[in-house]
């Protein structure tokens, strides 16, 4: 399988929304990344629930990838209309039951996938594996755009492919954080699958939109 992409939407052009994402899903791009934060599990607020939702009434062939930063996360998922075809991550540090959680995700009919940040070893992801349908490996601490990559973050992608490859081989694996030119390929030499796109690569201004993405393909294939 070659490598998938997933536009950051935090990145994009507020002023030109329904534009750009209209750019990228004629371009064949497989995911929108929607980012939603509540100023207490991560200091700042992007995305509303009104704005992810209404995402959906623009897209064609483009799913929604959520991703929810959020304490209690399970509180937003009616007004974000979460459905089928949607990926939805949540993260194992904001979640007191994240049995529950990962429930209420598949009884929306949408694929759970279970975010981990920097700080928190891969070994917590052994017991989801079953109820989940991909691991979202934040490569930098979530919250802002622009960030640097963690340090230890490439052994951190090898260590969960390991995981997956090991306990669940259907699973996929996304990448979020300075998902850049320079070490996208590495990221996917690492077993990456999602690549999830910003400032630093497809939103980096360099060229058109066609052009970038079409280089983001060539380097995650």
């Amino acid at each position: 399988m070659n490598g998938l992409l997933s536009p950051s939407l935090m990145c994009a052009d507020m002023l030109n929304l329904e534009s750009e994402l209209k750019t990228l899903d004629n371009l064949g791009v497989e995911y929108i990344h929607l980012d939603f934060m509540d100023n207490k599990f991560v200091p700042n607020i992007t995305l509303d629930t009104n704005l992810i939702k209404s995402v959906k009434s623009v897209l064609k062939d483009m799913k929604r990838d959520i991703h929810i930063m959020a304490f209690e996360p399970q509180q937003y998922f009616d007004k974000m209309e979460i459905c089928e075809g949607d990926i939805v991550s949540v993260h194992y540090e904001a979640c007191e039951d994240l049995h529950s959680v990962i429930g209420a995700i598949r009884d929306k009919g949408a694929s759970p996938f279970v975010a981990i940040s920097p700080d928190t070893s891969v070994d917590v992801l052994e017991d989801y594996l079953a109820e989940i349908d991909g691991v979202l490996v934040m490569t930098v601490y979530p919250g802002f755009a622009g960030q640097p990559i963690v340090e230890g973050s490439f052994e951190k992608i090898q260590a969960v492919r390991k995981l997956i490859d090991e306990k669940a081989p259907e699973l996929l694996l996304e990448v979020d954080g300075h998902v850049s030119w320079d070490l996208c390929s590495k990221m996917r030499e690492c077993g990456a699958d999602i690549f999830v796109a910003g400032s630093s690569s497809v939103y980096s201004g360099e060229d058109t939109m066609e052009n970038s993405v079409n280089r983001m393909y060539e380097l995650i294939k």
